[in-house]
């Protein structure tokens, strides 16, 4: 178990108001909020070492190149990568997902076939569509069904020989869903496949071994794990990253420059051009360090409790509906109420303190499945309470009386 009231302490922001309201937060699979401990670790680095990494003999360089790359260990530690230079730092999950797309270009030819789940962000959508229309590769879909879950047996049944990517998320953003990872991959190698994993909405709630899942790309955001925006990591296979063609070129990512030709630098530096967010990188570190001072499988059970209390009590409530009826979910409730616009609920709840997320959560591909403009959003963390899903609650039945 968890002292949750203990771990509130280590978040500033939880001590504030909003409309002279306790603040509930409840948004968290957009952004979770950030403890003391890694707002410290980005402070400490510009007060005592600010300083450009891998490029100077200097004390300052050498002390933020040091902690840049612990951090990188750090990440490849917690994600179990076989080598620390499978972890390229990214800006995010988008950056990530866009450098593979964009190393594919050279690798795709008319007629290869790509696999992207319906039930994506649109982040792990778009940069494939725009692959396709560069390559002339074909993009299929893998349909979702009513429950929120993917359809296996189409699923199997879209894979084929011509087959070269397949894109599915860990856990989805607006339902909570989470896949079967392990059956997907293994099903997307017996043809040859490579498969690329979204594991921003998973990386905060569930333990994930790389190496026990042989997934080929795995990319996420450190904005979802207690750290700062602006960082994420991509994670490949070292064959398939030295395969690809660098996505930038610029200072750090060359082995050697003449106007006559140019040689790349190794992993993970091949796809790390220009200055980096290091700062972010460290602090992104220093998240780790605290969920790991917690244990992500407490960390998964007490969230699994306020699910189950949250879906119980929201349940309750005449008229409202919970899309997203998966049996193994992530604590995530997406839900509307009668015809009651989404954006009404999510106002009426916010002048009375409590953030959550309205409309399609950049999955507009579900919403248009649902015949739906959006859903109202609440997504738990560690640091919630039942007290504060019981504000939810009355909130949303004063809100319903408001609005119907």
């Amino acid at each position: 178990m968890i002292d949750v009231a203990r771990i509130r302490e280590d978040f500033p922001i939880l001590k504030r108001k909003v409309n002279n309201q306790p603040l509930v937060y409840f948004d968290n699979a957009a952004t979770s909020q950030t403890p003391t401990c890694v707002i410290d670790a980005i402070v400490d680095y510009y007060a005592r070492y600010n300083a450009n990494i891998h490029r100077g003999v200097h004390a300052l360089s050498q002390e933020a190149t040091d902690a840049y790359e612990q951090a990188r260990q750090k990440i490849q530690k917690h994600f179990n990568a076989l080598h620390p230079h499978e972890i390229i730092f990214t800006s995010g999950t988008t950056n990530a997902i866009n450098i593979v797309a964009a190393g594919y270009q050279a690798l795709l030819v008319p007629g290869d076939e790509l696999l992207v789940s319906a039930m994506e962000h649109h982040s792990n959508i778009v940069p494939w569509q725009m692959l396709c229309e560069k390559t002339g590769a074909k993009l299929k879909v893998i349909p979702m069904l009513p429950d929120g879950t993917l359809d296996l047996a189409a699923y199997k049944s879209l894979l084929t020989p011509n087959t070269r990517l397949v894109f599915v998320n860990h856990v989805s953003n607006a339902l909570g869903t989470i896949n079967p990872i392990e059956s997907l991959i293994v099903e997307a190698h017996t043809v040859g496949a490579k498969i690329l994993i979204d594991g921003a909405q998973a990386a905060p709630h569930i333990e994930t071994d790389l190496q026990a899942l042989d997934v080929d790309f795995y990319v996420t955001s450190a904005h979802k794990m207690c750290g700062p925006t602006g960082v994420g990591i991509l994670y490949g296979k070292t064959d398939l990253l030295n395969a690809l063609p660098p996505y930038q070129g610029g200072g750090e990512m060359i082995a050697t420059v003449s106007f006559e030709k140019t040689t790349y630098a190794d992993l993970p530096h091949k796809f790390e051009a220009g200055t980096p967010n290091i700062a972010g990188g460290i602090a992104f570190g220093a998240a780790i360090d605290y969920i790991h001072s917690i244990g992500l499988n407490h960390i998964a059970a007490y969230e699994q409790e306020l699910l189950h209390y949250a879906t119980d009590q929201l349940s309750q409530i005449p008229g409202l509906k919970i899309y997203g009826q998966a049996p193994h979910k992530t604590a995530v409730i997406s839900f509307n109420i009668g015809e009651i616009h989404p954006y009404d609920i999510g106002t009426i709840l916010d002048k009375m303190g409590i953030a959550v997320r309205t409309g399609q959560h950049c999955t507009q591909p579900i919403m248009d499945y649902y015949q739906i403009p959006g859903t109202v959003r609440a997504s738990f963390s560690f640091y919630n309470t039942k007290e504060e899903i019981d504000r939810l609650v009355a909130a949303v039945k004063k809100a319903q009386m408001m609005l119907e």
